[in-house]
């Protein structure tokens, strides 16, 4: 008896079940090889925290107080990250487009461009290396403008005239390493310019890299205007952030912000040259540190650090592990990172020996998220951010 044959849309159909199931296998076996084969971009530590964060109590409670303010200069600044005032109230500020600027009540005017002026400053991190990033900056006894700017280096400008002089070169460094990331500056009444190299190994455009990888290659450093001499204070730091003198100048308050974590670097006194951790384990991670009218110290924080209902927060949890570190950021692009962040704007006031005094809150970023610094100029405070487009202005603080 001849057997039945099958009809050809059958046979079809059987084979498809076996050829799909083959070709998922080896096509997942191929994603699975290219992502071990595909080098990590980052060189991961491990770390871990102290332990969970703070609760949100006591000074820390949650409230509405960060709301009470406005936005200035919406689609014309991006990214006010540090300010500095005059004399005559004039704030100045440097934005992400590499453009310092001059802020006089509700005017905004154009100083000058920290490198070259191209139609693509500004949209996006990957031309910042050619059109400057202005981070830290004060003024000096002669009225002066001493910039950080993070790719380029330290520089003197004339607020009036925009006139630039590179008084030190990121590829000149010091200790013969390169500046990676300048970041924050201060000034001190001798004319000492503090400033700090956030990185050696990651410059501001990878910043998410610097924070997931953990590493501690930056440094606090002096410059001396009269002599050109630059002298590290301290290394090994794990990404040196925000700088402010204490009122007596005796020493410097520092953020290390990858970790959570704010220090003291004594300059006068029997510890002199020593430091010691004043708050760990943050709420959230610091950014700029700056004095008060009332002599206290203000920080911005950039990401909060809150505790999670189900899991803690996301570097707690990749911190100890390295491998992890190193498979997302094969597979997750930097521009993805920022998606990932709360719309969260907290402020931390600080006492002489970094004790928590107060906190104010903005919780679904009404004015703002992502503080980077908190400049007192009157009854007034300009909250800084490093890449959104308007500038917040607290207008009371109580």
């Amino acid at each position: 008896m001849k057997t039945p044959e099958v009809p050809e849309m059958f046979a079809v159909h059987s084979a498809l079940p076996r050829i799909s199931k083959w070709s998922v296998n080896v096509v997942l076996l191929a994603v699975v090889v290219g992502l071990y084969l595909i080098p990590s971009p980052i060189d991961p530590e491990p770390f871990v925290f102290e332990g969970p964060p703070p609760a949100l109590e006591g000074p820390l409670t949650v409230n509405t107080r960060l709301q009470r303010g406005r936005r200035l200069f919406t689609g014309q600044l991006k990214g006010p990250e540090s300010f500095t005032a005059d004399q005559d109230g004039n704030i100045y500020t440097g934005t992400v487009d590499g453009k310092l600027w001059r802020i006089t009540k509700d005017t905004l005017t154009f100083i000058t461009q920290m490198g070259q002026n191209i139609p693509e400053c500004g949209t996006s991190m990957d031309y910042e290396p050619i059109c400057g990033r202005p981070h830290g900056l004060r003024l000096d006894q002669d009225g002066q403008l001493i910039v950080a700017d993070s790719y380029l280096g330290l520089f003197k400008v004339n607020p009036l005239t925009g006139e630039k002089t590179l008084l030190l070169s990121n590829k000149e460094g010091a200790n013969g390493i390169p500046f990676g990331f300048l970041n924050g500056l201060e000034i001190s009444k001798n004319r000492t310019v503090f400033f700090t190299d956030s990185s050696s190994r990651w410059g501001r455009r990878h910043v998410r890299y610097e924070v997931i990888e953990t590493n501690h290659l930056g440094r606090l450093l002096s410059y001396d205007p009269e002599s050109g001499r630059v002298q590290t204070l301290l290394d090994s730091l794990y990404m040196p952030n925000g700088i402010v003198l204490s009122p007596d100048e005796d020493f410097l308050m520092m953020s290390e912000t990858s970790i959570g974590r704010i220090l003291r670097f004594w300059l006068k006194g029997p510890k002199a040259g020593t430091k010691e951790v004043l708050l760990n384990n943050m709420i959230g991670y610091p950014d700029n540190i700056r004095l008060s009218e009332r002599g206290t110290f203000l920080v911005g924080i950039t990401t909060i650090r809150f505790r999670g209902r189900l899991l803690p927060p996301f570097l707690d949890l990749i911190g100890p592990y390295p491998a992890v570190k190193r498979f997302l950021t094969k597979i997750i692009p930097l521009s993805w990172y920022n998606v990932l962040l709360p719309k969260y704007g907290l402020v931390l006031e600080l006492g002489m020996d970094g004790e928590i005094l107060d906190s104010l809150h903005d919780p679904d970023g009404t004015l703002t998220w992502a503080i980077s610094d908190v400049f007192q100029q009157g009854e007034q405070y300009y909250l800084g951010s490093t890449d959104l487009p308007f500038l917040p202005v607290l207008e009371q603080w109580s």
